[in-house]
């Protein structure tokens, strides 16, 4: 079968423009937070899968966590459970915890280990619980009142913090070529299991792993100007004065903060990346232009 040249000319120009990158970033570790409309929708499902198998195989460490909000709460709705939030934050109390870990630890991680496999890699699902992954402690939520009044304590059930990461378990599937897939559910000292934020979690393991790159796939183009244009690159301080000024506000807030965090505590760099754009991350990380915005220290 013939090839176009400009098709051909294309594709080279393509794998060259990689090739920096691959030598760059080998033996580099990335955390990639997969969530969103990369989670749901088939093409972008297996181009994701795609992505992180390629990006293993030149000699990358891809560690991915992943979400799944909207899969417990079908399953939820389903058994007739009510879901309930608070500034953000499920309500999880022990019923609705015990659907968290069957649909985070079990559906969803399965899913997406079978879906790289699929793809030839060598996935390994794992849960904050095993190895003592990731310890944490129960959140504390705060409402202000009145002025002059003290702040209410509201007690939102088994919502974690990430109090610490053991980076063993995972140095230890990297070294033996296998790729990470991680949710996000802690245990506490008290063997209790914490829904704990992905984006934390996979913030915090960035900065436990000393990642090269933190990846924060999203369902917009990443970080907008107050006209709507994407702003591709951003400092720590440009991005406190955009906060500042309320460009950067509602949901993309936590994700930009988990960045900050990110990227002042050792992280090269954190990216939010439009999720719904076929082979987001290969584009990303291989390429000049990228999909979405960049934030450094």
């Amino acid at each position: 079968m013939s090839i176009n040249p400009q098709s051909a000319s294309e594709r080279a120009r393509f794998l060259i423009q990689a090739l920096p990158y691959i030598q760059r970033f080998r033996g580099k570790t990335v955390v990639i937070k997969y969530g969103g409309n990369a989670m749901v929708d088939e093409a972008l499902k297996q181009s994701f899968a795609r992505d992180v198998v390629l990006m293993k195989l030149v000699g990358m460490n891809p560690v991915v966590v992943h979400g799944g909000g909207p899969q417990i709460g079908k399953l939820l709705e389903k058994i007739g459970k009510k879901s309930e939030f608070v500034q953000g934050m499920r309500v999880t109390d022990r019923e609705t915890m015990d659907v968290v870990e069957m649909v985070l630890g079990g559906l969803v991680n399965k899913e997406i280990v079978s879906l790289i496999n699929r793809h030839g890699g060598k996935a390994i699902g794992l849960t904050g619980k095993d190895g003592g992954l990731i310890r944490a402690r129960k959140m504390v939520m705060k409402q202000t009142k009145a002025a002059g009044m003290p702040d209410e304590i509201i007690d939102i059930g088994h919502v974690g913090e990430v109090e610490a990461i053991d980076p063993e378990v995972v140095a230890l599937l990297d070294s033996q070529d296998f790729i990470p897939v991680i949710a996000p559910v802690g245990v506490g000292k008290d063997g209790e299991a914490y829904n704990i934020n992905a984006d934390v979690v996979a913030g915090k393991l960035a900065i436990t792993l000393k990642a090269e790159k933190l990846i924060l796939l999203t369902n917009t183009t990443g970080v907008l100007d107050k006209e709507g244009k994407l702003l591709t690159g951003l400092s720590s301080r440009e991005v406190g004065s955009l906060i500042e000024d309320g460009t950067i506000a509602g949901g993309m807030l936590p994700k930009v903060r988990c960045a900050l965090d990110a990227v002042a505590s050792g992280v090269k760099s954190a990216h939010i990346i439009d999720g719904r754009v076929e082979h987001a991350v290969l584009l990303e990380v291989f390429t000049d232009e990228g999909v979405g915005t960049l934030i450094r220290a």
